[in-house]
């Protein structure tokens, strides 16, 4: 099936871009056509591949700004530009804010804000000097618009990730397009962990307007339209990407039929 979008002669960087949602995005944008560079503290366990083309694999530790800088002008040394940043790198693990102190906390908004927001300034510093600008895309979350028990500290990074998107948007326009893709949920390897065997995967897709989980591809697909021409116009905006959200519980607990 031919690409809808040619992104032949670009250059992508994904961060956290070796496994799971991150690996999703990588392919997407390798079978589009762009050359991809993915980055992490620890490899991947199989290189990712897509359309015959592999992505190149850099380590680099996202909260170091001084390696982030190395990492960025390694990109544009060896690759001539860069066109796409896509900031996925992340997470978190499950644990009620009473059983963790402040910095356990603090050590989540660091990775999922800060380390984003060092990664999107190295970026810049690349784009900004180029023809044609760049597109920088955060990977947010559903979890940043809604009460995130169990996520708490993820869940205000992510919502502070979408503003902070908006502002970078003013502040580097026209040079630097920047948008959010706001993720619900999605099933990759690790989905075990937290719905279960296939079974409860498939009760959980089922509480989703969509009837399942998205797949990383979807994810990819969006951020392959954010980084394209088609989205020349697009800045500030946040996708959301999570299969039309939540039914309100209200629905199901109320005694009228819906």
């Amino acid at each position: 099936m031919p690409a809808i979008i040619d992104l032949s002669g670009s250059v992508a960087v994904v961060t956290g871009g070796t496994r799971g949602v991150g690996a999703g995005i990588t392919r997407a944008l390798l079978e589009a056509g762009a050359e991809v560079v993915t980055c992490a503290r620890r490899p991947p366990d199989e290189p990712i591949e897509a359309a015959g083309r592999t992505a190149r694999f850099l380590p680099v530790d996202l909260r170091d700004p001084e390696a982030v800088g190395g990492f960025f002008d390694r990109v544009r040394d060896d690759h001539g530009r860069l066109d796409t940043l896509v900031n996925n790198a992340g997470g978190t693990p499950f644990r009620m804010l009473g059983d963790g102190g402040a910095e356990r906390q603090a050590r989540v908004v660091e990775l999922n804000l800060v380390a984003p927001l060092t990664a999107s300034l190295a970026a810049y510093e690349v784009m900004r000097h180029q023809t044609g600008g760049g597109a920088i895309i955060m990977i947010g979350s559903v979890s940043g618009t809604r009460p995130s028990p169990g996520s708490a500290a993820y869940g205000a990074a992510k919502a502070g990730l979408d503003n902070l998107a908006r502002s970078m948007a003013v502040e580097w326009a026209p040079r630097v397009r920047v948008n959010t893709v706001v993720l619900g949920m999605v099933r990759t390897e690790l989905s075990h962990l937290h719905y279960g065997d296939e079974e409860g995967v498939a009760a959980v897709g089922r509480t989703v307007p969509l009837g399942r989980l998205a797949e990383p591809a979807d994810i990819g697909d969006a951020c392959v339209f954010l980084a394209s021409d088609r989205a020349a116009y697009i800045s500030g905006a946040s996708l959301h990407v999570h299969g039309g959200g939540e039914r309100p519980g209200f629905l199901d607990a109320a005694t009228v039929n819906h």
